[in-house]
């Protein structure tokens, strides 16, 4: 059996198609670079002739020198009743120069007669003379089958003989695609089988959307039939629902099947790569995404708990480590004092489970907890709560005040702006007063105190908040209610959840944005000097 899968990513072009995803050149650039780390074989970098960004970015890329990755240039076959020499879009291909091209057709004949309404001989010589033209320019051309599996139910012999035409063509690889992904992992399964025994040797791939949220699930399955490629995006965004996870399917290829996905790379880098490019494309990475999410390997009950501390196997299918994650034992009430001792040992290894500072720590823990902290969800507000019980804190900066101001209109109709805030805290013995306008008060006041600490600490400048939870803890109160601020937090590489509680929610917002500070500068090992208050 072939151990080697190719991961072929098409975050750049199928996934800059999803809803709210929109790359600049530079994204793209970086992109490159974070999926050829990885050990990724082929990045999808889109249309060549579609807009004037990609053929800036395929300009940009000429040069690029990639350690793993071939950059693949993608578009469709020829335009009905024309020559391919004369098909502008066959020729930006060319123009791009790429060792690879991606060519797609149709392969289901209701869209040959009814969507693009020429006749299936036409459609048939379309696919040939498109990838005959390119590989005559000198480019390895992989063919995609559009609606593969719909045409295969509804004409199998049509859509076999699309594959043919690509064959006779010069094509190297058929990928067969779920485009309207909803065909169901077992027929993906047995359609691929069956299509490589009426052509075989010849390499296929697979390419799946995730409209009935079976993507990962049929890319696997056409693997165990023998697809020797998975094409998708790293991060599963894309056309309508998605594509397939990457990171998910370079898990289970490698972690649980024993497949070679990266280039022979350590999978260890599969979360913080995944982690690099969620940040470039300003998405949220779900918590409990498979392998890279932070929930991926947490544990809040006691007897999972002391499951994973004698045998990490008895709850987790496979070490995080080896997967880039880490391992998260969850506080509250229900955890128990092992898992306290545990977070104290972080702080202050010298305690034990007896202790009077254990034991009191776990009593603040409930006490804490029943205000309305939660801090399963903000470890790093209570690592925060552990130095101050234990006297082991020592502030970087003290409040003197902040002020918040909002008005609607706004004065600035030309700013996103709505609120404005104003800042005054004391460091290292030093007064400092700043003000950041933002959009509402709370993103207003996060400008200004990352502003203010900036000249005092450098290194906050890559911190930025990623998301803003509010939740209403005594609905009874009305207006008056005591709310609860999650907030997370990334400086491009690290994620770090805290939290504050308050019946003011820019009091509550606050608390959890000083934490998060606070936070950051004892991870960088920065001391607070003696005269920071």
């Amino acid at each position: 059996m072939n151990n080697i899968i190719d991961l072929f990513d098409s975050t750049l072009r199928d996934g800059s198609q999803g809803e709210g995803i929109s790359f600049s050149v530079e994204d793209k650039v970086k992109i490159v670079l974070a999926l050829d780390t990885l050990g990724v074989k082929y990045i999808e970098a889109g249309n060549p002739g579609s807009n004037p960004k990609d053929l800036e970015f395929f300009q940009r890329t000429r040069d690029l020198k990639l350690k793993h990755a071939k950059l693949v240039s993608f578009g469709s076959t020829r335009r009905k009743n024309i020559a391919a020499s004369e098909d502008a879009n066959l020729a930006s291909l060319i123009a791009s120069k790429t060792e690879i091209t991606s060519i797609f057709g149709k392969s289901w004949d209701f869209h040959v007669t009814d969507i693009i309404k020429t006749s299936l001989g036409e459609n048939l010589q379309m696919i040939e003379d498109s990838v005959r033209f390119v590989c005559d320019s000198g480019s390895e051309v992989f063919y995609d089958a559009e609606h593969f599996f719909d045409g295969y139910l509804a004409n199998p012999s049509y859509a076999m003989e699309t594959l043919k035409a690509a064959l006779r063509g010069g094509a190297t690889t058929l990928v067969l695609c779920d485009t309207r992904g909803g065909t169901l992992s077992e027929t993906v399964g047995s359609i691929t089988r069956e299509v490589g025994e009426l052509l075989p040797n010849i390499p296929l791939g697979i390419h799946t959307h995730d409209d009935i949220g079976c993507a990962v699930a049929s890319s696997i399955a056409a693997v165990q039939a023998g697809a020797v490629q998975v094409q998708g995006t790293l991060l599963g965004f894309g056309e309508r629902c998605g594509n397939a996870c990457l990171f998910s399917v370079a898990g289970i290829l490698s972690a649980k099947m024993g497949y070679d996905c990266l280039n022979g790379q350590s999978l260890e880098q599969l979360t913080g790569i995944s982690r690099k490019v969620a940040e470039i494309s300003n998405v949220r990475i779900p918590h409990t995404a498979p392998f890279i999410g932070v929930s991926a390997f947490a544990h809040k009950g006691g007897m999972h708990i002391d499951g994973v501390g004698k045998s990490p196997s008895s709850f987790e299918h496979i070490d995080p480590t080896s997967v880039g994650n880490e391992r998260r034992l969850l506080m509250s009430e229900v955890a128990g004092r092992a898992l306290m001792l545990k977070r104290i040992h972080k702080v202050a290894p010298e305690l034990d489970k007896d202790n009077p500072l254990t034991i009191s720590l776990m009593e603040e823990l409930k006490k804490l907890e029943a205000e309305g902290y939660q801090f399963e969800g903000a470890e790093s507000s209570f690592d925060l709560v552990i130095r101050r019980h234990l006297k082991l804190y020592r502030p970087f900066f003290t409040l003197v005040h902040y002020q918040t101001i909002g008005s609607s209109p706004y004065l600035d109709p030309l700013s996103d702006a709505s609120h404005a805030a104003v800042v005054k805290v004391k460091v290292k013995g030093e007064s400092a007063i700043t003000a950041a306008e933002g959009e509402g008060p709370v993103n207003a006041l996060d400008q200004a105190l990352r502003k203010v600490l900036e000249q005092f600490y450098p290194t906050l400048k890559s911190v930025h908040l990623t998301d803003y939870k509010v939740r209403v803890l005594d609905t009874a109160g009305a207006t008056a209610s005591k709310v609860r601020v999650l907030i997370d937090s990334t400086d491009g590489e690290s994620t770090w959840s805290t939290i504050g509680v308050s019946k003011d929610i820019i009091e509550a917002s606050w608390l959890a944005l000083s934490d998060s500070i606070e936070y950051k500068l004892i991870a960088d090992g920065i001391v607070p000097s003696d005269d920071s208050n």
